[in-house]
């Protein structure tokens, strides 16, 4: 699985470098994700703007990371567009994630 990440101020900012998020990927991406958890960095920007493709198992495992955030951090879903955005919409997750159109967006409304 393609993860890129990079910090920007208090945030640690990780982009999925894929086209498809589905069960063939969803545990590295968990697995990848809770390292930087357990790593320190507790408020977190995940850049979905590559994504074309999300299925269940990934919104599962999207899921389990933010309960594993829980209160002590974030967990912001930015750049979520086309069938990905239709996914958070249709299963109501928009509403439990925090999200934004872009990284820039995210970093500006937690800030405000």
């Amino acid at each position: 699985m393609k993860l890129s990440t990079h910090v920007q101020g208090d945030f640690t900012i990780a982009t999925i470098g894929e086209a498809r998020m589905d069960a063939a990927i969803a545990p590295e991406f968990r697995l990848q994700i809770s390292q930087l958890l357990k790593d320190g960095a507790t408020r977190i920007v995940l850049d979905l703007s590559q994504v074309e493709f999300m299925d269940s198992s990934s919104l599962g495992a999207l899921v389990s990371l933010l309960k594993e955030v829980g209160n002590r951090g974030d967990l912001i879903v930015v750049g979520a567009k086309g069938i990905v955005a239709d996914l958070f919409t249709l299963t109501r997750m928009n509403r439990v994630f925090r999200m934004a159109d872009s990284v820039e967006a995210a970093l500006s409304a937690v800030a405000a």
